[in-house]
């Protein structure tokens, strides 16, 4: 068989080949992931029930680790190029595990100060680990099964990623209830090395970064900042979604918030169970203005709610819409920049994605105070209608032959 039969097999995988490449590196995504999820109800519950620390320490607690993840980025990226995927897969898991040990080492010490300085440094540790392992596994599951299989593997990546963070929480609250934030610590530490003996049985990809380095940071910026900043403006929904939605229904008196958000959980995963193919189909472009189209539509419906019914349905559409934005978004992107770079590529788009969350809450908390829960909406609407724009721009100036 020739060379060039090979690479064609190799960029053209059949369906089970694809999900054979796929399924180890969710795997591994959703395991470590927990290890993220399952502190982050038990942390404020720890510091400030049990620390005695107030509510102001508990959110740099709590958000120390998404600042963390945005700085350690490009390193992540840059490594991941330099020494293949599965580098950065074992750097990053065995970081995580150990992120885990010092959140079970503050829980031995006494003094409430010196175990918040070592849950702190747990923290900060967590950031850098996350940034390693969802890069690899990214860059890796790309490598695995071709670049246009881009959509797929991001989309299958990300119900790992929500999933886990979804059922992080109860699973979070049932372990600090029996055993307390040390059973939490425990199993933060123990998750990411199930992933790292997944990451053991599979093949390594070879390093693509050239010597002397790969395409600058700011050089992936010029070429993919169209399709993250899209991506951080419709991520914005979901975060106002999780930050704000069961105050909505609170202020108003309603019940069945947590029906609501279950609503928003199942429309994002089942459009990507079963739908998760048209970015790579029908292009990036297409499906990405369409997906913004509906989350709008949730977002209008939810600023103009008047009752919980509506307010459920337009908490649906949002995450119908929102489910296949990171996907559609990620094929333009990565389309953009050369092999050599794809890890820094992946690094630098995931980073809009922690800018929206570090955001939204403290812009949007602002609005709230002036005009009250419905305003929420109104700038995730806004959000969705500049993401839009962005989106629509970027398909006139392909049309017209310029870069987008």
């Amino acid at each position: 068989m020739t060379t060039t039969t090979q690479q064609s097999e190799q960029s053209n995988p059949s369906d089970d080949s694809v999900a054979g490449g796929l399924l180890p590196l969710v795997a591994i995504v959703f395991t470590s992931f927990l290890c993220i999820g399952i502190p982050l109800p038990a942390l404020p519950l720890h510091v400030n029930g049990v620390l005695g620390f107030s509510a102001l320490t508990v959110g740099w607690v709590v958000g120390i680790q998404s600042f963390s993840t945005i700085l350690s980025r490009k390193f992540s990226g840059s490594y991941c190029d330099r020494h293949g995927p599965k580098r950065a897969v074992a750097v990053g898991l065995p970081m995580a595990a150990v992120a885990g040990l010092l959140y079970l080492a503050s829980t031995l010490i006494a003094d409430a100060g010196a175990s918040l300085v070592v849950l702190f440094i747990g923290r900060l540790l967590m950031g850098p680990a996350e940034s390693l392992f969802l890069t690899g596994t990214m860059t890796w599951g790309i490598g695995r099964v071709g670049m246009q299989r881009t959509g797929k593997v991001m989309a299958w990546q990300g119900i790992a990623m929500f999933a886990a963070l979804g059922l992080g929480a109860p699973i979070g609250i049932a372990i600090q209830q029996r055993f307390g934030f040390a059973g939490v610590a425990l199993t933060t530490m123990v998750l990411p090395l199930v992933g790292l003996a997944i990451a053991a049985t599979l093949r390594a990809l070879p390093a693509l970064g050239r010597k002397g380095g790969g395409v600058a940071m700011s050089e992936v910026l010029r070429l993919i900042w169209r399709f993250g900043l899209a991506l951080a403006l419709s991520a914005m929904p979901f975060a106002i979604i999780t930050s704000f939605l069961v105050l909505l229904y609170a202020t108003n008196n309603w019940s069945g918030a947590g029906i609501a958000i279950l609503g928003f959980s199942a429309g994002y995963v089942g459009v990507r169970l079963f739908f998760a193919h048209l970015p790579d189909r029908i292009g990036g472009a297409k499906v990405g203005a369409v997906s913004v189209a509906i989350e709008l539509a949730g977002q209008l419906l939810l600023w103009q709610s008047h009752d919980p019914v509506m307010a459920g349905l337009g908490t649906l559409l949002t995450g119908i819409g929102f489910s296949l934005v990171f996907p559609s978004m990620g094929v333009q992107a990565m389309a953009r920049v050369p092999a050599h770079s794809r890890g820094l590529a992946v690094a630098t788009f995931m980073a809009f994605i922690d800018l929206a969350a570090g955001l939204t809450g403290p812009v949007v908390g602002v609005l709230i105070g002036y005009f009250g829960y419905g305003a929420a909406f109104l700038a995730g609407a806004v959000a969705c209608v500049l993401a839009l724009l962005l989106m629509l721009s970027g398909m006139a100036s392909a049309r017209a032959g310029r870069p987008a």
